[in-house]
């Protein structure tokens, strides 16, 4: 039986629109003569880049984050298989094509979908850039403690603890049992540091303290978030033990680089981040070579500082900071940044399912979180134009559309009955005065 004769199913409103958007910035086509240098011209067909996006989109739409997840809710939902360009009789990809498809398309081609993607928020009025706000937050790594190994040596924690364990008591061949209380007892306590350690399984993740106040293998995401329209301009991933104050610089320029080549004349003008983000030399280098205006306020100190030993420049940096972060514009610029960054990182990391990666090594990270950045934003498009970000949310407003209708319908009807009902008696009075009067 021909495709055509066979039943769509159920459309999605939200998936369908979706494409209307993708199809107007030209999405597949560009994707496609990006990628060409990386697929062969023969043997089996790969992946189209239109098609794997869109699968990383599901699982930021469906909630889903592993690829088994996403790969079988294509399969089992027509609408889903049909917003992925494949007929009723065509089998949807496997998981195993999604990891296939990120390792061959490099940063550049992501790169590229992130900015068609900004073009398209651009074309709809969402695309500001003057003011950014600037956060971070942890990703938990797929990798545990357990696989963390010496670096001069390549001794597991447990041959480390054994060594030190032989060394104190003479005892070469302690059990398990015994190592544990060794540990827990002995001093100085056990410092792990990422100068002497390295995960065996994820050499890129580094050991760091998460919010919880675990101490686990992670990644740091940062992100640059327009502030007057919630779109996120850069989504950036460094390695864990890197600190605030040397990454938003990097974070800035590849933002200003995301809006340029997404077609936009704006340029960044304003940074507004939080007090980890506080530095003389940071400070500096963002206003004198950027030539941003910075909002970031300081951290409380118990001494006051000495500029006898820095330089003019740096001095009137600082001064130029905290003059911005205490004015009315400044204090109301820190509500907004705690507001729309925070709630970027609980779309992507908290409901997008992004906390943890399952993915191993800083660019497949990155590659990954990027694209829940190109989600959300697609997601913030759908909003200005549907109403809803989601399509769990658009069935939520379609329910309640219905029912406003059906309320108001039924208010309608009560009411022309009740006016066929006065009629009628109105009618029946007239015509008994008549006979009286007769």
């Amino acid at each position: 039986m021909a495709a055509d004769k066979l039943g769509g199913g159920p459309r999605n409103a939200f998936y369908d629109r979706l494409n209307q958007l993708l199809d107007e910035i030209d999405f597949d086509r560009k994707l496609e003569k990006a990628a060409e240098p990386f697929y062969e011209k023969t043997g089996r067909k790969g992946l189209p880049p239109g098609v794997y996006f869109r699968m990383i989109f599901i699982g930021y739409f469906e909630d889903i984050s592993s690829q088994r997840g996403i790969a079988w809710r294509c399969e089992d939902s027509r609408s889903l298989a049909r917003f992925l360009g494949y007929a009723a009789e065509e089998q949807t990809p496997d998981h195993s094509t999604l990891s296939l498809t990120r390792e061959r398309l490099p940063m550049e081609v992501h790169a590229l979908a992130f900015e068609l993607i900004l073009s398209a928020a651009k074309d709809k009025g969402l695309l500001k850039g003057k003011t950014i706000g600037v956060d971070a937050t942890d990703l938990e790594a797929n990798a545990s403690m357990k696989s963390i190994v010496r670096k001069d040596n390549g001794d597991d924690w447990r041959e480390y603890l054994r060594k030190l364990y032989e060394e104190e008591t003479g005892i070469s061949n302690p059990d398990d049992e015994e190592l544990r209380r060794f540990d827990k007892r002995r001093k100085p306590k056990k410092k792990v540091s990422n100068d002497d350690w390295e995960s065996a399984t994820d050499p890129d993740s580094r050991i760091g303290k998460m919010k919880d106040g675990r101490f686990h293998l992670k990644y740091k995401a940062e992100n640059a978030v327009d502030l007057e329209t919630e779109v996120i301009v850069a989504a950036e991933v460094y390695h864990g033990n890197v600190g605030d104050t040397s990454t938003i610089e990097d974070t800035v320029n590849s933002a200003q680089t995301h809006l340029r080549d997404a077609g936009s004349e704006c340029e960044v003008k304003e940074v507004v981040a939080d007090k980890g983000y506080h530095g003389e030399e940071t400070l500096d280098s963002l206003q004198n070579e950027s030539h941003v205006r910075t909002y970031i306020p300081e951290a409380a100190r118990k001494t006051n500082r000495t500029w006898t030993d820095k330089t003019r420049r740096r001095e009137s940096s600082y001064r130029r900071n905290r003059r911005n972060t205490l004015g009315v514009r400044g204090r109301r610029l820190q509500r907004l940044r705690s507001e729309r960054v925070e709630r970027s990182f609980a779309h992507l990391c908290d409901t997008g399912g992004g906390r943890r990666t399952w993915l191993r090594g800083i660019e497949k990270v990155h590659k990954r979180y990027m694209s829940a950045a190109m989600a959300h934003n697609l997601g913030r498009i759908m909003r200005s134009l549907i109403g809803a970000g989601k399509p769990r949310y658009a069935a939520v407003l379609a329910e309640r559309l219905c029912f406003i209708y059906f309320t108001i319908e039924a208010a309608v009807n009560r009411l022309t009955g009740f006016r066929t009902t006065l009629t009628s008696h109105q009618e029946k009075n007239r015509r008994g005065l008549l006979a009286t009067c007769a």
